[in-house]
């Protein structure tokens, strides 16, 4: 096969590079003396947009199919070992059209010997598109169907499926999403460490209560769970609205009972941007018109270390997320639809955290000799909290026992037990274990938004990229009409443009 000519890369449209085609067979018809009598005039009619498709063909075919072509003029026929050979190929006008077996058919001429295109060429996929346009944006099927009542493409069906992919209007009616092989876990997820020092938070809801009142409006409240990132124990505070003030307050009476935190890993809720913000830009955000809820300074007292995942992409917080669904699960079972009064929502509230740090994080076994799986009430009281508690030890002679010996035996246990068992069933990428193409600045991509239809989310351009320690792009920061964010590549698709094409194939 011969390389396209360069006619074929001037227009992405078959209309115009038939329009093109014509004016120059116009200009090259007029220009011979011997037509200066019958010189063409006016518009393109349609015998003249029809004479310049056919030399698009002859000029496609000749770079395509050189060899048929000599064979079909000397001989009438192609080699066996031609593509062509089971389509009976003709030669008629210099065009090389399919034999076939529709000769008495009661169909067109185009219909019973269509002219028979490489689907590799330029000029195929110019007309699969013009075909796939005037379909409007029809499927593969319908796209062939249509085009095989004249054109023949070889492997057509591959060239169609293909067409249809890097359609954009197609695309941004069925938007898919990037993704990227599964990221490591970060340091504070697999280092040991008291419970509750590193933390994540979210939060849930709006549950409603009632009042002593029968004539009361039912008030609103919020659920923040603190979520252990070592050892999965659950930390549950009724909070009454989202404001700073309602999770600072939170925060305080978590401190209280928990122990000063380290490192607090949370979403871009306005709530805990605000708290985060609170103490090293006191002076100029008490003022500012973005941030108007009270300022106060308790995480700076306490050193607290925020740290936020990109806004809008749940995936990179699954720890608790999956922590709050299984919270509303617990909520949904308990209190369906019954409205509880503020005590028995606290009752409640502690009653499922308590089920929560009971459950398993180490498989469980059948083997009636193994221990009893790791839960997090072993690292909170030493057993789970749902546990009956074990019998009293004081009747035993003080001589015979070592209670702070004991203590510390049973503590060094579960932390040999959580890298052997717990550790090392982190280790699976439930999804996400294909390695993708990173994305590199200027890809053009649409911006999901959960509350729109696709057609509705807004065009984008990577200004930023933000490679994780693998090197892999999972974060991105995206230039829009409305601003520039920053998102997780769970919530943006590429768009199938040219400038976007990948530089290098996916790996496994």
């Amino acid at each position: 096969m011969l390389p396209p000519s360069e006619i074929f890369t001037l227009y992405s449209s078959l209309c115009q590079l038939v329009r093109l085609t014509a004016w120059i067979l116009r200009y090259t018809h007029n220009s011979r003396k011997i037509n200066r009598t019958v010189r063409r005039i006016g518009v393109l009619s349609a015998r003249e947009h029809e004479e310049a498709l056919l030399v698009l063909v002859k000029l496609a075919q000749s770079e395509c199919f050189p060899i048929e072509l000599s064979d079909l003029a000397a001989r009438g026929e192609v080699k066996p070992t031609s593509k062509l050979h089971s389509k009976d190929p003709e030669l008629r006008d210099g065009v090389i059209r399919v034999g076939g077996r529709l000769r008495h058919a009661p169909v067109t001429f185009d219909r019973k010997h269509p002219i028979v295109l490489d689907s590799s060429h330029l000029l195929t996929k110019l007309i699969m598109k013009e075909y796939h346009h005037k379909l409007l944006h029809g499927g593969p099927q319908l796209m062939l169907s249509c085009m095989k009542e004249r054109f023949w493409p070889l492997c057509g069906r591959n060239l169609a499926k293909k067409v249809v992919h890097e359609c954009v209007p197609c695309f941004r009616a069925r938007p898919r999403v990037h993704d990227q092989l599964m990221g490591d876990l970060p340091l504070e997820w697999v280092t040991p460490a008291p419970a509750f020092l590193r933390v994540g938070i979210d939060y849930c809801g709006p549950f409603s209560l009632r009042h002593t009142s029968r004539k009361a409006i039912p008030a609103r409240c919020y659920l923040c769970l603190f979520i252990c990132l070592v050892v999965k124990a659950v930390h549950i505070e009724v909070v009454a609205d989202l404001t700073t003030e309602a999770f600072i307050a939170a925060l305080k009476r978590f401190i209280a009972r928990r122990g000063k935190l380290g490192v607090i890993f949370c979403d871009n809720a306005t709530n805990f941007v605000g708290a985060r913000r609170e103490p090293s830009e006191l002076h100029r955000l008490f003022r500012s018109e973005q941030f108007q809820n009270p300022i106060v300074t308790e995480a700076a007292k306490d050193m607290i270390d925020f740290k936020f995942i990109p806004a809008k992409s749940p995936n990179f917080g699954g720890l608790w997320e999956a922590a709050v669904k299984s919270l509303k699960g617990h909520m949904r079972r308990v209190i369906g639809n019954n409205l509880p009064r503020p005590d028995e929502m606290f009752t409640v509230v502690t009653q499922i955290e308590a089920c929560l740090n009971s459950r398993p994080i180490t498989p469980l076994s059948s083997d009636h000799r193994d221990l009893e799986a790791l839960t997090p009430g072993h690292f909170l009281i030493q057993r789970p909290l749902t546990a009956i508690p074990e019998p009293s030890l004081t009747d035993i002679p003080e001589n015979r026992r070592s209670r702070w010996q004991l203590v510390q035996q049973f503590f060094q246990t579960i932390w040999k037990r959580w890298p052997t068992e717990y550790l090392s069933d982190l280790h699976n990428r439930n999804k996400w274990t294909r390695r993708r193409n990173n994305l590199h600045i200027g890809t053009m991509v649409l911006v999901k938004e959960d509350n729109l239809p696709p057609l509705k989310w807004q065009l984008g351009r990577v200004t930023e990229i933000h490679p994780g320690t693998d090197g892999n792009i999972r974060v991105v920061t995206v230039r829009t009409q409305k601003g520039t964010y920053r998102r997780g590549i769970q919530k943006i698709c590429i768009l199938p443009i040219r400038d976007n094409q990948p530089h290098v194939k996916d790996t496994q």
